[in-house]
């Protein structure tokens, strides 16, 4: 990629938020380049978040693994490298950035409000006010194994819970006086019973940012009354003004304004100098994610049996995917296995498409694939038409899938007047543009929210 000359300033009047995700092990990136490393080494996690920091993004996102998946009773591949615990990880990570702020993912459904609510304050503290709580819930009675719990919580419960936690959670940190005194909390509810006293002062941002994804009616609920970020699943202008314009119409009912809510949609990027070098490389990068293991993989897991014996270079399975299938555990089936199954067989059959190619030729696109000049003018139009607040940055390439972007495609966003030239606070919530959270003289937020209320 060769650089640019800047083009004057354009400006555009509304500005972007940027963040990364850490890749991990998934199905999104490739890990098998020579500069690659393990994604449980430090030095990956680090220079993501330098190069992030560089680029003045708000923040740095860490997914969670709560057990290893499995594939034919055997450990999934991609997961071998391993977990890291994500608020480990950012603790590490705080002492090496300086305004970057660092999310980690905790699930609300195998965790208790007291001890991750300490965890959270204590990274807010020690970064100095850079902290935030990806939200996740979960009614898998598989990683519940890993828990002893004696079973799993009801799917129904799954968001109640959740948003009892939060609030519980906002309760705690609320909890010292502004005199830096610990006061007793109480609180009583379905979900949880506790009090006592909350062990860490009320941390330099309040409270945490709380980030939740999903798409939902029941998620775009509780993002509504609890979240600050959501992150969104969208690939089109029309799809993601219809997604913000949903959400943001829910705001009002928890006494909330549009812009105490930031809705930041996951994308990859892929640049070039020209278009068309633009498009060969995403089609590289879908090959190399997509080897002949993975092409069978990704039918397994939709057939839901063992589907060893066919070629990758072969035609697909005639027969239809099994009701009920157990090869596959830790990654949910959605949507309906057999419709799905035909269309596949379809698209083979009108294109001539081997299994391995009919897997690569379905495979999610990149999100904004072009020079850096079209990637910008997209990325801030997004903005501008309400379809988004920002983008949280998907690495396909390890380790320097990101450095691309930030140095080609963020000083053309500067230009347009659509992304910061500098950090203009400390705080995560002030990248983030959003209000301080105000607790009352008893600790409770001033919140409408409560788990009843989740619908």
């Amino acid at each position: 990629m060769s650089g640019r000359k800047p083009h004057g300033p354009r400006p555009l009047g509304k500005h972007c938020h940027l963040a990364a995700y850490f890749p991990g092990a998934d199905t999104t990136t490739v890990w098998t380049g020579p500069d690659a490393k393990s994604p449980i080494e430090f030095s990956s996690f680090e220079h993501l978040a330098r190069t992030a920091e560089r680029g003045l993004f708000d923040f740095f996102l860490l997914a969670e693994g709560l057990r290893p998946r499995e594939h034919q009773g055997r450990i999934h591949d991609l997961d071998l490298a391993g977990r890291p615990e994500p608020l480990t990880v950012l603790n590490a990570l705080a002492a090496v950035t300086e305004r970057l702020g660092l999310a980690a993912t905790a699930d609300a459904t195998f965790n208790e409000p007291f001890e991750l609510a300490r965890r959270l304050a204590t990274l807010d503290h020690l970064s100095e006010g850079r902290a935030a709580w990806h939200v996740v819930t979960s009614s898998d009675a598989w990683t519940s194994e890993n828990f002893r719990r004696g079973g799993y919580l009801d799917r129904a419960d799954r968001y109640p819970r959740a948003a009892e936690f939060v609030a519980t959670a906002r309760k705690l940190w609320d909890s010292w006086t502004p005199d830096e005194a610990p006061r007793p909390f109480a609180h009583q509810g379905r979900h949880f019973d506790i009090a006592g006293e909350f062990t860490v002062p009320r941390s330099p941002q309040g409270h945490p940012v709380v980030i939740q994804a999903g798409g939902s009616s029941e998620a775009r609920e509780f993002a509504a009354a609890t979240a600050d970020v959501v992150l969104a699943r969208h690939g089109t202008l029309e799809a993601g003004r219809a997604f913000c314009a949903d959400v943001k119409r829910r705001l009002a009912k928890y006494g909330r304004t549009a812009g105490d809510l930031k809705i930041m949609p996951g994308v990859t990027v892929v640049l070039g100098d020209t278009a068309a070098e633009a498009q060969e490389r995403a089609a590289t990068i879908r090959r190399q994610l997509v080897s002949p293991q993975r092409a069978l993989l990704t039918l397994e897991r939709l057939w839901g049996v063992d589907l060893s014996a066919y070629d990758p270079d072969g035609p697909l399975p005639e027969f239809d995917p099994v009701a009920d299938p157990r090869l596959t555990r830790g990654r949910a089936r959605h949507g309906d296995a057999v419709a799905t199954a035909g269309k596949l067989r379809a698209l083979s059959r009108e294109k001539g498409l081997s299994i391995r190619q009919t897997v690569i030729e379905t495979s999610a696109r990149q999100s904004f694939v072009g020079t850096p000049e079209a990637v910008a003018a997209e990325v801030a139009r997004f903005v501008r038409e309400d379809a988004a607040d920002g983008f949280v940055l998907v690495p396909q390439l390890t380790p320097g899938g990101l450095d691309e972007f930030v140095d080609l495609v963020v000083p053309l966003l500067q230009e347009r007047g659509a992304f910061r030239t500098a950090y203009e606070g400390h705080t995560l919530r002030s990248h983030l543009g959003l209000p301080d959270p105000v607790g009352t003289g008893a600790g409770e937020r001033a919140n409408p929210m409560t788990a009843g209320q989740i619908t």
